[in-house]
């Protein structure tokens, strides 16, 4: 197994099959997964079934509630946008599963229908854009508490619900918020992270609307500068798998009229404590 870093975050991981790995090997994965929190895999053979069992592998799957699953494996979501559809899911920077009151550990996303151009992921390194904040940014947010939703997505007036996406998703009466800390210690790094996100922070505990958009405005273009971000171009075999709890994520819906099929599975987390 070989771990190079990739541009501005996460590492590629090469010399190596998901499917088959030993014990060892899941053991240098989980060290590679805390110090990196994104991990790129090329060339992976990894059917429905060995995407399972690796994830059972690396910890305890939780299904999303608003996906769409496989017919055969109701534990894989399916990130779906057919050749007729505009919209895509995932388009703008988010963090998976943070409006649940424990956010989801991670995703991993495999690669099933390409387009022949486009459909890029980019990411985002919450740690790194943590510790560059000047220190009276710092002060000014290590105490608050901020407000996570799904219902302005997923609710029966939501974004989605308006597209025409509306058919693939499904749970509207399971949205809901959950709040956290602004700033988090990380349950395996230890490292502080800023954890907000433009697509499900809605605005800190206490503080009026307005007030707190400008300072979650603020800190997501602090986090959304190149030095903090990379873009992963998927090719047939590709794999990723991120810490949702240290990064952010978005989908280009550059590939009008082509399909493109992933199938991500999600795994269980733990409520985050304050750093």
């Amino acid at each position: 197994m070989r771990v190079s870093p990739f541009e501005n975050c996460g590492a590629v991981v090469s010399d190596f099959q998901l499917a088959t790995m030993t014990d060892i090997e899941l053991t240098e994965l989980r060290s590679a997964f805390t110090e990196h929190g994104l991990l790129f895999f090329r060339d992976q053979q990894l059917p429905p079934e060995e995407h399972l069992r690796f994830a059972r592998r690396f910890g305890t799957i939780v299904v999303n509630k608003f996906f769409k699953t496989t017919e055969e494996h109701p534990e894989i979501a399916e990130v779906r946008k057919e050749k007729t559809q505009q919209t895509n899911i995932g388009s703008g920077w988010h963090t998976d599963h943070s409006y649940d009151y424990e956010p989801a550990l991670g995703s991993i996303l495999v690669a099933r229908t390409l387009p022949a151009t486009g459909g890029n992921t980019h990411f985002a390194n919450l740690a790194a854009a943590y510790d560059a904040l000047p220190e009276t940014l710092k002060k000014r947010i290590e105490n608050l508490r901020a407000v996570h939703s799904n219902t302005h997505l997923y609710g029966e007036n939501g974004l989605y619900r308006m597209t025409d996406l509306a058919d693939q998703l499904g749970g509207m009466d399971r949205v809901g918020d959950a709040t956290h800390p602004v700033v988090i210690r990380h349950p395996q790094s230890g490292r502080k992270v800023l954890y907000v996100n433009p697509g499900h922070t809605i605005q800190f505990e206490g503080w009026e609307f307005a007030e707190s958009r400008e300072l979650l405005d603020e800190l997501y273009g602090h986090v959304s500068q190149p030095q903090f971000t990379c873009s992963f171009n998927w090719q047939p075999g590709s794999v990723t798998f991120w810490d949702n709890r240290c990064t952010w994520h978005m989908a280009d819906n550059d590939y009008q009229g082509q399909m493109r099929l992933m199938h991500r599975i999600t795994l269980a987390g733990t409520a985050l404590a304050a750093a």
